[in-house]
């Protein structure tokens, strides 16, 4: 749901056959940071959420949008430490001086990440948000795996930080931004205000109309109940049959936001002014930008809609008491309750910072 601007990359070279591996003189006082940024707005999400958790202590991000050719089906064994897969443009902005960090998610980023390592003559520390698979993963120097993914015996590796739910942008600072920026638009709707962060499709389950209809009764009757409005926010998997199907059953005192590219988009807004915040359960991003606010979270997830890994995190947030399940609409009730910001983005950071305790600077 969140949209990041892809950096723009000036065409300064494109023979990439020659050794890069020497930068000129650097600032020594300054860390560097690349943030591997692609077409997948929640692992951007989490990549410039630890990026903003460093930029705060004075280090220096630039984001690298990378966009990816047919090649990057290949397996990271074939791939390795490379830039296939990558186009001529996202190559072209790839040049030294290499960062001292790289920041990363997911599988299709990783042989990018230890090509730079390896042009940097393995001076470049490589940071990963997801555990990239077992190719080359020994070359990251810290991997970020939640909870819910699994694998005990990869949570064993000295490179290895496990955490809860995924990082992210959220901040005090940035909800009450963001809450100021859009709250004149909506200041008519009698409150509480009931926030509702709508994915979609997954590539293993659809979201369907009927899915759609029965979540817009669902928040109708709970706002019902205690007099307050909607506001909703569909996304890029959402489709258009599910989202139009929303539009029909939520029912006033309501603001709808039908996510397009281009516009300006009120999510983070919604986040900050939320009195109660439900989100569905097919994005492991929203799960926990929701509950990295301190309010009322509920997770909208019926039986057999979601993975086992989805499952599996939705059940840690409710045990640590970030999140509680929507119930059936007969039984669901919205209480008045709190909980701690949930945002391993500065564990991360942390972590990421103690990489450089053996050095000056």
């Amino acid at each position: 749901m969140l949209t990041v601007l892809p950096a723009k990359a000036g065409r300064i070279m494109t023979d990439f056959s020659a050794d890069l591996s020497t930068d000129p003189p650097r600032e020594p006082t300054r860390r560097t940071v690349w943030a591997l940024t692609d077409d997948r707005p929640g692992n951007n999400a989490q990549i410039l959420g630890v990026c903003d958790a460093l930029g705060l202590e004075g280090w220096k991000v630039e984001e690298k949008a990378i966009r990816y050719t047919g090649w990057v089906r290949l397996p990271n064994s074939i791939r390795g430490a490379s830039l296939t897969g990558i186009t001529e443009e996202s190559r072209e902005a790839l040049l030294a001086l290499w960062p001292d960090v790289v920041v990363s998610a997911g599988r299709r980023a990783a042989p990018v990440a230890r090509w730079i390592k390896k042009q940097s003559d393995k001076r470049t520390r490589l940071v990963q948000i997801m555990f990239p698979g077992k190719a080359g993963a020994k070359d990251f120097d810290l991997i970020a795996v939640p909870d819910h993914d699994g694998s005990t015996s990869v949570k064993a590796w000295p490179n290895v930080l496990s955490i809860t739910g995924a990082p992210s942008r959220i901040t005090p600072e940035l909800l009450s931004k963001e809450a100021e920026h859009w709250r004149r638009r909506y200041d008519s709707l009698p409150r509480p205000y009931i926030v509702v962060i709508v994915g979609g499709a997954t590539r293993a389950r659809r979201f369907s109309t009927q899915r759609a209809f029965d979540l817009g009764e669902r928040v109708g009757e709970l706002a019902k109940s205690v007099g307050g409005s909607i506001l909703l926010t569909t996304s890029p998997r959402t489709g258009h049959d599910a989202a139009e199907a929303l539009m029909q059953v939520v029912p006033a005192p309501s603001a709808i936001h039908g996510w397009e590219p281009g516009m300006e988009n009120p999510y983070f807004g919604f986040l900050g002014l939320a009195d109660t915040i439900i989100v569905t359960g097919d994005s492991v991003s929203m799960c926990a930008e929701a509950c990295a606010t301190n309010k009322p979270v509920y997770i909208y997830a019926p039986p057999g809609t979601v993975s086992d890994k989805h499952a599996r995190l939705h059940q840690q947030l409710f045990e640590l008491e970030y999140a509680r399940p929507l119930g059936d609409s007969e039984d669901a009730t919205l209480d008045n309750w709190t909980h701690s910001s949930l945002n391993p983005a500065s564990d991360i950071a942390a972590a990421v910072r103690a990489l450089f305790t053996d050095e000056q600077g």
